[in-house]
């Protein structure tokens, strides 16, 4: 309740949430509004790997009654949240496939495998754009916010990101990655300086965002296997993935987003705005990776625009 209370917008309480069974354990998902109103839902898949779902309840204003009124189906990817955990899981375990098998299984127990819209941030556009090079039948419109379309670019825009930091950070990261301590109360400190400037800039974090960052540290089995210790020092399994031979077959309109400061910098986006058939990218001038909260409003706005098929 405390983060409803206490954001700098409005979250709205959920109307129904419950746990789906998936795999070794249960998937918990949270609605926003009622989805046997007749609009078409949209699917949020939320950023990490394990981040889990809160720092994106911002997004509930698409299901405000004096608003969009459009159903919003928020989820925790098992591993994280208030989903199964298995901190002991092989680190084999945890791969896109299942991921992606989770989100089918998401979409199909909860009535909507037929008609709902797609929006991933951060891993969860990566995951997301895997899902729709698939071509589920029942996806309608595609959200792509903050995403690279591979990991081998989003490092290569971490590198000139980390160049503009001041020369004592970026020493301090470097010495601290190369001796393998990034769990040290000096790496965090320095990690925090590229976060307030790429992650998110509105400073203090809004009380969901610190919620999702407290509850990835509490458990961050999930990250780093498939990331590793921080956003820009990957070297978990997903240091070489990459979506971007199979942009082409991405048939549903979509919406690439990111931030004027993010880490998801241009040379990492590109691809989706060259190789998808039917694509807008939209720019949030004031944003770094979270413009969902930096500029709330305008991105409300320019999202459900689109989800309406308006230009």
């Amino acid at each position: 309740m405390s983060i409803i209370e206490s954001s700098p917008y409005r979250i709205l309480p959920p109307t129904l949430d419950g746990r789906i069974p998936f795999a070794d354990g249960e998937t918990w998902f949270r609605v926003t509004g009622d989805l046997s109103s007749g609009v078409t839902p949209l699917v949020v898949a939320h950023g990490g790997p394990g981040a889990t779902h809160q720092y994106l309840l911002s997004l509930t204003a698409f299901a405000d009654p004096d608003g969009p009124a459009r159903p919003v189906v928020h989820y925790d990817q098992v591993g994280c949240g208030n989903s199964t955990h298995l901190p002991d899981a092989d680190p084999s375990y945890w791969t896109v496939e299942l991921f992606l098998a989770e989100l089918e299984n998401l979409v199909t127990l909860l009535g909507i495998a037929d008609n709902y819209h797609l929006l991933g941030q951060s891993w969860g556009g990566m995951l997301a754009a895997e899902h729709a090079v698939r071509r589920p039948a029942g996806l309608k419109r595609l959200v792509i916010a903050n995403s690279p379309a591979s990991m081998p670019l989003w490092l290569e825009a971490a590198a000139s990101l980390r160049a503009e930091l001041p020369p004592v950070i970026d020493q301090t990261l470097r010495a601290h990655e190369e001796a393998g301590t990034t769990d040290s109360p000096a790496y965090e400190a320095a990690m925090t300086t590229f976060y307030d400037r790429h992650v998110c800039r509105m400073v203090p974090n809004p009380p969901e965002v610190r919620a999702a960052f407290a509850a990835l540290a509490e458990d961050p089995t999930v990250y780093h296997t498939m990331n590793g210790p921080s956003e820009f020092h990957v070297v978990g399994s997903l240091r070489d993935w990459s979506v971007v031979d199979r942009l082409p077959n991405i048939d549903v309109p979509t919406l690439v987003v990111s931030g004027a400061y993010d880490e998801a910098a241009p040379v990492a986006v590109m691809p989706y705005v060259q190789l998808i058939p039917d694509v807008h990218w939209e720019v949030f001038q004031y944003s770094s990776h979270m413009p969902h909260v930096e500029e709330h409003s305008r991105y409300v706005s320019v999202v459900e625009s689109f989800l309406r098929g308006r230009d």
